[in-house]
């Protein structure tokens, strides 16, 4: 397939705010007295079938919002990894008495919201709505429809999200930080894969509903316009009948930390940076006599731009964009972690400068300036908390949830604004760990494990999945293939590829195509439509709804791209750079004086051995190319674009091949760019129809 087009993944704006030039930026503001909080205690019933209602008014607005949560604890699903999330997502797929279609539409009409999802809803409506609205989502919690076609679909976008995460050092990392730090058998660190979540069945999903999906160990909350006894006799209505079984908080056991501070390393070698979490596990209760120290020692430490982290890592050195650290708390063990994502390079620079500043807070080299400024940051979003009425509904569930005192927020800022540099030096000493954490890191190991040795730490790998590698894989001999190195040669690899997509005269048969695909680029959805003619006009639509976010052209001769209505002509250089390709599978033509080849010996796509191959192009441009050994298919194409005056490397790696007519094809091409992906996943491809040339217009 002709190689999907290198785009930039970015539409960047950048916003500065100047403040008058009255105020005396050399000096630090002083703090003022912190804020007096006023809670009203919520009105709370308790239902024989073991749901909680709580309700607090405020009449402010003619709004009422609604939230069932079930406390049912972490859940361990093993094989099945993964089902309670898409029987979440199910939930909003209709019920027994109202099809999808028409529930979203009786929702809409009403200009509520409607949320489902694996521990319960939420609904949110104007008053004069909200009954309608909050029978509409107990409707949805009591009565799921679960059809299959649903299924189905959500599990296939279940599936294309986990493939576009295969390269993210971000996503791995997160996967990975859990698993070995809790055990990827436990409920706390296990996680879904292709393989558990190709293995679900409908049936599996109708199981996890009926065994977590009840009344028992759940708390109704109401915030806004409604009484107490409005409220009750409206959950009455709803709920009073509904059963289920019963639950009972699970007992998990603690898991331990590391004997002593060691590397934990994935390869991942398409990243160009190196993703660092210093993690140890911590137990902090929200009823911790700790907690509130501990929470003004991590926000010094690494909670915003003026803490010690991201003064050291970004102001001072430069190593990435930002540092920061975070303490998890709760009724289960939970973590505590620091890092950044950093410079391949300066990777063990950044590691040595997360732990000297760990070691500072333990040695108590905390500044009063710093004491007071993270009280103010808590002083001021605490206050400004209270404001929003749901913030107060949640501290009232926290209250009964965690068994705190009636009076936990209320007094919570005197408690925060009580805490001296000791106390935040003995929580860090107990809570924030140099001597037994993990520093697990995601990145290039040829660029990064070199480095790692001259901080002392022990380095062990394992892979994406947190699977430990006991030894480094050997270099493969590929004179025990059945081509050998002497015999290879850059015609040979091109050839094989030709017949490895079907063959010449199939190929010699191609006059058009048209690719529809979807992608996710920053948390946003795209749906695209790439036409191609030969010998080289192409179409690129990039839409995110109905809106047109990028468009690209090339006729031949001229074209333009046209971005958030914004039309560029393309210069000199990027004409050049589009007629590169004689044909819409270029391979063909390789063998013509047009294309220097050159065979660079082998590597790895993947888990895959390659043959990589040289291309230099008719414009001058050059792209190296990976070729699989085996199938002899193109998996990786790796080049470089200047992206404002700097040359930025760009990969592309293909997989999941299928036939088209008589000609294979990928469906799946995941563009890097620096740590930015940009998934491409092929829902139909067709070959010589539905292309004209009104379409290189």
């Amino acid at each position: 397939m002709k190689r999907i087009i290198f785009m930039f993944t970015g539409l960047l704006l950048t916003a500065s705010l100047f403040a008058q030039n009255t105020i005396d930026r050399s000096k630090a503001p002083k703090p003022g007295p912190a804020p007096t909080i006023t809670i009203k205690d919520p009105v709370i019933y308790n239902l024989p079938n073991g749901m909680t209602i709580i309700v607090v008014e405020n009449h402010k607005l003619p709004r009422v919002t609604a939230t069932l949560s079930i406390d049912r604890g972490p859940i361990l699903e093993g094989s099945k990894a993964g089902v309670s999330e898409i029987m979440g997502q199910m939930l909003g797929e209709g019920t027994t008495k109202t099809p999808k279609d028409k529930f979203d539409e009786t929702i809409d009409q009403m200009g509520a919201n409607v949320n489902l999802f694996s521990a319960g809803g939420s609904v949110s409506a104007l008053d004069r709505y909200f009954e309608k609205a909050f029978m509409m989502m107990a409707e949805a919690i009591q009565y799921p429809a679960f059809p299959a076609a649903s299924f189905d679909k959500i599990k296939s976008q279940k599936l294309t999200g986990l493939k576009s995460n295969e390269k993210s050092a971000s996503a791995i990392s997160a996967r990975v930080v859990g698993a070995l730090a809790y055990g990827k058998n436990t409920a706390m660190g296990e996680f879904e894969t292709e393989e558990s979540i190709k293995a679900l069945k409908l049936d599996d999903v109708k199981k996890a509903y009926k065994e977590n999906i009840t009344p028992s160990r759940s708390y109704m909350t109401f915030v806004g316009d409604i009484t107490p006894e409005a409220a009750k006799a409206l959950v009455m209505k709803a709920f009073g009948s509904w059963k289920g079984v019963k639950l009972s908080l699970p007992v998990i056991a603690n898991a331990a930390n590391v004997s002593g501070t060691e590397i934990n390393f994935v390869d991942l070698p398409t990243a160009v940076q190196g993703e660092i979490s210093v993690t140890n596990l911590v137990n902090n209760p929200m009823s911790n006599p700790d907690y509130h120290a501990l929470k003004i020692a991590n926000q010094i430490l690494g909670g915003g731009a003026e803490s010690k982290l991201f003064m050291n890592l970004r102001e001072k050195h430069g190593f990435t964009y930002g540092s920061y650290s975070r303490i998890g708390s709760g009724r289960f063990q939970s973590q505590f972690s620091g890092g950044a994502q950093v410079r391949s390079e300066k990777a063990d620079s950044a590691v040595a400068e997360i732990i000297a500043e760990i070691k500072n807070m333990q040695d108590g080299k905390i500044t009063e300036e710093e004491l007071n400024n993270a009280k103010a940051k808590y002083n001021g979003s605490f206050a400004l908390g209270m404001e929003d009425p749901e913030r107060t509904a949640s501290y009232a569930s926290d209250i009964l949830i965690n068994n705190l005192p009636k009076d936990y927020y209320r007094t919570f800022l005197q408690k925060i604004n009580a805490v001296t540099v000791a106390d935040v030096q003995s929580a860090s000493k107990k809570y924030f760990s140099k001597d037994n954490s993990r520093i697990v890191i995601v990145g290039n190991a040829s660029k990064i494990v070199p480095n790692l040795a001259r901080l002392g730490y022990p380095v062990k790998q394992f892979d994406k999945y947190a699977n430990p590698i006991v030894e480094k894989p050997k270099d493969v001999n590929i004179k025990e293939t059945a081509k050998t190195t002497e015999s290879v040669s850059a015609a040979i690899i091109v050839d094989s590829y030709l017949k490895a997509i079907g063959g010449k005269e199939e190929i010699k048969k191609l006059v058009s195509m048209k690719s529809l695909f979807t992608s996710k680029l920053m948390g946003q959805e795209f749906t695209g439509t790439d036409s191609r003619m030969a010998p080289n006009k192409r179409s690129l639509q990039l839409m995110m709804g109905s809106m047109a976010v990028m468009q690209q052209v090339f006729d031949g001769t001229a074209g333009y791209q046209a971005q958030m209505g914004q039309k560029k002509e393309m210069d000199e250089k990027e004409i050049k750079e589009n007629q590169d390709d004689k044909g819409l599978i270029p391979q063909l033509f390789y063998v013509s004086n047009d294309y220097q080849l050159s065979y660079l010996g082998t590597g790895k796509a993947g888990e895959e051995d390659c043959y990589k191959l040289k291309v230099t192009k008719p414009s001058g441009k050059v792209t190296v190319e990976y070729y699989s050994i085996k199938s002899g298919l193109l998996l990786r194409e790796e080049g470089s674009v200047d992206a404002g005056g700097t040359e930025m490397t760009i990969s592309v790696d293909y997989s999941d091949y299928r036939k088209v007519g008589n000609l294979m094809f990928p469906f799946s091409a995941i563009q890097t760019a620096g740590e930015q992906e940009f998934p491409m996943i092929m829902s139909e491809i067709k070959l010589n129809e539905g292309v004209s040339d009104a379409d290189f217009k």
